[in-house]
């Protein structure tokens, strides 16, 4: 409950250490899991004192314990190994202090870490986070690299020199970190997210050569492993250790088996490269020469053709026949021509022949009236009526006798 106090009513530190103390008292023993990262043995004492941190984040709290307790566990707990242990939470009140008392110290086996691990694996991939589809592929021709390893470590060398020797002018940005140990979490974590928040960096790789399965657990810690998933920039996990794989090479972009084998698939060879271009080059000339040869071939074949040899030739053959042609049509012409003419004539001739002129002109006359009336029959006239008579040269007026 909260206590009532004010400036002029303060509570004392001794009645706030006592408060506390009977809070913390009543809290039960509980079950706890982190790795020692500090023990002391005094030789003669019957306490033993030893630091619990949890691996993934910046938080430890003080252990002891009586010293059979700890020597039921010697041979196999030393500094760095994970443990469960069961204690009750005490308060030291006179330095204000909280820590724990242990009355029974486990440690974590190889194999119930492994079980463990494979839990987290499954929870992990239903969540997606090993899925191919979010796998980002890698740069061709990485301008600046990120490395996360441990400081001055064979990993650390193996990529740098086989990096630089495949492609001298590469750039690298270091990050040197503890990789085993309960400090590698949090300060790989770090490196990582630094790297990934810088523009010109490419790549990562995260490079470790290789180790006990204790000593990879960093590699598999779930905020490590969620940290990587974030990343907007690919990730390459280079854990040299085969038999076992960490949680980081599921859910990196590309796993390499050696921190020697990210070098060659992350860096292309200077030498493979030049040499494949050089084979490009050559099939492209082949191919532009074949395509030449080709084509002049083809305009060879062409060339060789009759009408391109002598091209007059097929308009001197055409000229030709529309000249026989312009002669035949002149003479269907001509032969029309002079049937129409022989027609013609004849025709007039028959007309002529058949025309009131041509029988005037054998000696027959017409009579007309003054009406211009032609006189056919006798009884047409009067006795005495004036006729126009017609002949073939001419006209003259006569008058009907009786």
């Amino acid at each position: 409950m909260a206590l009532n106090t004010s400036a002029e009513a303060p509570v004392p530190v001794g009645e706030i250490s006592r408060l506390i103390g009977g809070w913390i008292d009543r809290l039960g023993a509980v079950w706890v899991e982190g790795q020692i990262t500090q023990l002391s043995r005094r030789p003669g004492a019957g306490v033993v004192f030893l630091t619990l941190r949890d691996p993934s984040y910046d938080i430890s709290i003080g252990v002891t314990c009586f010293r059979q307790v700890f020597d039921a566990v010697a041979d196999v707990v030393g500094e760095g190994a994970r443990v469960v242990v069961h204690a009750k939470p005490e308060w030291y009140a006179p330095r204000g202090q909280l820590s724990l008392r242990a009355a029974e110290i486990r440690p974590v086996g190889v194999g119930e870490l492994l079980a463990r691990l494979e839990m987290l694996k499954k929870a992990l991939a239903a969540e997606g986070l090993f899925a191919a589809g979010r796998k980002k592929p890698l740069p061709f021709l990485p301008q600046l690299i990120g490395l996360v390893c441990g400081r001055a470590s064979a990993a650390e060398r193996d990529v740098l020199e086989n990096a630089r020797h495949r492609w001298p002018a590469v750039r690298f940005e270091v990050r040197n970190v503890p990789v085993q140990g309960v400090h590698a979490v949090p300060q790989v974590v770090q490196a990582v997210k630094e790297l990934d928040a810088i523009e010109e960096v490419d790549v990562i790789i995260v490079a470790r050569g290789g180790g006990s399965v204790e000593d990879l657990l960093p590699f598999s810690d779930e905020q490590l492993v969620r940290a990587v998933a974030e990343c907007r920039t690919p990730v390459v996990s280079a854990i040299g250790h085969e038999p076992d794989n960490p949680l980081l090479d599921f859910v990196a972009d590309l796993r390499a088996s050696t921190p020697t084998d990210a070098a060659k698939r992350v860096v292309p060879d200077v030498g493979e490269e030049a040499e494949r271009v050089r084979m490009l080059r050559d099939r492209g000339r082949r191919c532009v020469d074949a395509l030449v040869a080709r084509e002049e071939r083809g305009l060879a074949h062409a060339l060789a053709r009759p009408a391109m040899e002598d091209p007059h030739r097929m308009v001197d053959e055409r000229a030709d026949h529309v000249a026989s042609l312009v002669d035949r049509s002149r003479r269907t012409l001509g032969h029309l021509l002079d049937r129409a003419d022989s027609e013609l004539t004849h025709t007039h001739a028959r007309v002529v022949a058949l025309s009131p002129a041509a029988t005037l002109k054998r000696g027959y006359a017409v009579l007309q009236k003054d009406d211009g009336q032609v006189v056919r029959d006798p009884g047409d006239v009067e006795p005495g009526e004036a006729l126009r008579a017609r002949v073939a040269e001419g006209e003259f007026t006569v008058r009907a006798d009786g």
